[in-house]
């Protein structure tokens, strides 16, 4: 079995391996089911035996805790490989199609056919999930697949090099590491399905290339995925949900809060409350930077934007509710909570992807709707309160790719849930049944008696009686 070599070389190994990849397609094609079964099976053997490498890796690109790393890495992905061997034979099934009155005597159905070759790129932040778990639903499809890691987490990338390598012929799993040169490169490929994982920014030029050889594409973006917090909330479980699904990962979560819109009532409550449970989760005597269940931020490039966007808020007027200091050495940020955040602020406008958490009071619920309209459709939204009347309001004004209510994130984790967004939030969906189907061709096939048909009826020429059954028709539909 191959690996890529090194990013030098890189451009020359893609052209060999999806070469030999789309020869491989044509066999998957036809070969069992069994046989996408033995490949899983294969992958969450080696997850399991290799599980402290991964966290050793994962720990080494941003200090990720183990149990986190088992958790939102791991548990995800073996979850996904679970899920599909328990389904397979009925997802790869042809599901009968009723045949409608025109089309008496004709037996229908759908196939699901694997599109090919498949791109998967990957995102840093969840370096080992966002790279497998994509890949556990194209194989269970029955595809080849191309990974591109980030570079941005070279020891993860090089366990995902490692893992793809030792279980699978490149011809069926290859793994490209490299910069954006090598993701350019890998974009001019004609790949059957691409599957990107990253900002609404790079999604677009993803989405620009997979156009010039028509290929499908699965885009899983971001944007500023909102809270609202009602007069009706349950205090004590909200800021727990959403203490753990923004400061977790450091806050570098795609559906994490970016922004909590909250009822003038409780915001004092909420802010109190929020700030005492952040400390509680995830310091340890207080301190945040001695804390071993505290991720880093990913760069120092991310780091520095992030620490613009704080200088940038507080310069317009934001107060500080919860902050400390920070060490751009190690890339150490401290939980940042801040009200009274201007509108214009370009945390307002931009997607945090930090441990940095804007709260903004609300009056009417109207304008909170309006305040989260006038933003780019969101990945996640989360509603917090129990007046089912405002949730449904909610619900029927908005538009996003999910919704939580009263809790936060954990729709991810759901296997027969379809994950994704709508807009720039994302195109597609992903996850269990709706990841395979993102991979496979729903291929209708249908089957025609012989002699005569009820679909001659239209046939020329078009007689009187002809007109008089096609006037018919047009009345009974």
């Amino acid at each position: 079995m191959n690996t890529a070599p090194a990013e030098t070389s890189a451009i020359s190994f893609i052209s060999d391996v999806f070469g030999r990849q789309k020869k491989q397609a044509e066999v998957l094609r036809s070969e069992p089911v069994a046989a996408r079964k033995k490949r899983l099976k294969a992958l969450a053997a080696w997850i399991k035996t290799n599980r402290s490498l991964i966290q050793q890796a994962i720990y080494s690109d941003f200090r990720k805790p183990e149990v986190e790393t088992d958790a939102t890495e791991i548990f995800a992905v073996l979850t996904e490989i679970g899920h599909a061997l328990a389904n397979l034979d009925g997802w790869t099934k042809p599901r009968k199609v009723d045949a409608p009155i025109t089309m008496v005597g004709t037996r229908s159905t759908i196939t699901y056919e694997p599109k090919g070759v498949c791109l998967i790129i990957a995102p840093w932040n969840y370096p080992f999930n966002l790279s497998v778990g994509p890949l556990v639903s194209a194989l269970a499809a029955g595809n080849c697949a191309i990974i591109k890691p980030s570079e941005l987490t070279p020891h993860t990338s090089a366990i995902v090099a490692r893992l793809c390598a030792e279980v699978f012929d490149d011809s069926v799993v290859a793994v490209a590491e490299g910069g954006v040169e090598v993701s350019q490169h890998l974009l001019s490929f004609p790949f059957d399905h691409i599957f990107f994982t990253g900002s609404p920014a790079i999604g677009k030029v993803v989405m620009q290339a997979a156009a010039r050889n028509l290929a499908s594409v699965t885009l899983e973006l971001g944007g500023k995925s909102p809270v609202i917090i009602t007069p009706s909330v349950r205090l004590r479980d909200a800021v727990k949900r959403i203490a753990v699904a923004k400061f977790i990962n450091n806050g570098q979560t795609c559906i994490a809060p970016d922004y909590l819109l909250v009822h003038e009532s409780v915001i004092d409550d909420v802010v109190k409350a929020l700030k005492a449970e952040t400390v509680k989760l995830f310091a340890v005597d207080g301190s945040f930077e001695r804390s071993s269940h505290y991720a880093r931020i990913v760069n120092e490039k991310h780091f520095n934007r992030l620490s613009a966007l704080v200088d940038d808020a507080i310069a317009r007027g934001a107060n500080l509710a919860l902050s400390g200091a920070v060490d751009a050495a190690t890339r150490f940020m401290h939980p940042v909570i801040m009200t009274n955040v201007p509108r214009d602020a370009r945390i307002m406008d931009e997607e945090i992807f930090g441990p940095v958490l804007p709260v903004i009071s609300y009056s009417s619920l109207a304008g909170a709707i309006e305040y989260i309209n006038q933003k780019p459709k969101p990945l996640a939204f989360y509603i917090f309160g129990s007046n089912k009347k405002e949730q449904q309001e909610i619900l029927h004004k908005t538009s996003a790719g999910a919704v939580c209510i009263n809790d936060c994130a954990i729709h991810f984790l759901h296997p027969n849930l379809p994950f994704g967004g709508v807009n720039n939030s994302g195109i597609g969906k992903s996850h269990g049944y709706y990841g395979f189907l993102a991979f496979s061709n729903e291929k209708p096939v249908l089957r025609q008696r012989r002699g005569f048909t009820s679909v001659q009826f239209f046939y020329p020429p078009y007689t009187h009686g002809v007109k008089k059954i096609m006037n018919w028709l047009i009345r009974l539909v």
